[in-house]
């Protein structure tokens, strides 16, 4: 058992939670109950998130996507309210951390992308509002693009759309969980990867054609279980608490 608190101040500073300008209010989103043994994490915040939680006995909520945006209504009615409502009954505290995570260097999904498919991560990527959240990598010695897709579609259990533009033989590569659109896969061609990954398809076929790019879609919720899953271990062998991983997915 810890204290939120505790647990909290970690979490932010671990994350270097107020080092990013994001549309996420990152943090403590919820507070609950004082002291924490069981952990439950989520990519993404709603009803159905937090029912599964409370049946888990949780007393923290760890999600990617939280409940509140900086471009949000601040009304709670409806199903906001229906979301509140449950966590408030049941004393369960909700923490979300978005770019935070997409960044860490080594329990970020990001990074874990690179090295779940066998690159060495070499430098930084996406420059979003003067901060970059993602990485780029090599292979050494390079690797073929099936076996890059094939790793993803393993190790994330999840369907991969590809576009087959670049060497078969794929050298270079560069990240963005989630759904960076044409911004990132921009900026990947400016660095000339020989293959970009991300998870929300976008209209970037003509761009990735001509730039001899290759291109993997692995999804956009496929991509960020990952920091949450690490996250998870790392307290759970910090403090020695409960953890679980909910797996919604969203078929996107």
């Amino acid at each position: 058992m810890v204290e939120l608190s505790k647990l909290v101040g970690f979490l932010d500073d671990y994350l270097k939670t107020e080092q990013f300008k994001d549309s996420s209010w990152n943090g403590l989103q919820v507070e609950g109950r004082k002291e924490v043994k069981t952990v439950v994490g989520a990519v993404d915040a709603g009803l159905e998130t937090f029912k599964a939680a409370t049946a888990a006995d949780a007393d923290l909520v760890l999600v990617h996507h939280g409940l509140f945006w900086k471009q949000g209504l601040p009304y709670l009615r409806g199903p906001a309210r229906e979301r509140i409502k449950i966590l408030l009954d049941k004393q369960v505290s909700l923490y979300a951390s978005h770019l935070p995570l997409d960044r860490h260097p080594l329990r970020g999904n990001n990074a874990l992308l690179l090295k779940l498919v066998g690159a060495r991560r070499t430098g930084e990527f996406f420059l979003y509002e003067g901060q970059n959240i993602s990485w780029t990598g090599v292979f050494q010695p390079a690797v073929s693009l099936t076996k890059v897709v094939t790793r993803l579609r393993t190790g994330l259990q999840t369907e991969c759309r590809v576009l087959p533009f670049g060497p078969q033989k794929v050298t270079t590569v560069a990240v963005c969980s989630g759904g960076g659109g044409a911004a990132a896969f921009q900026q990947a061609i400016n660095q000339a990867v020989d293959l970009y990954i991300t998870g929300e398809a976008t209209e970037i076929y003509h761009l990735a054609k001509d730039h001899r790019c290759s291109v993997v879609f692995a999804g956009h919720h496929a991509t960020e279980t990952l920091g949450i899953k690490a996250l998870l271990q790392l307290i759970a062998s910090r403090w020695g608490l409960l953890t679980k991983f909910i797996d919604i997915p969203t078929g996107l």
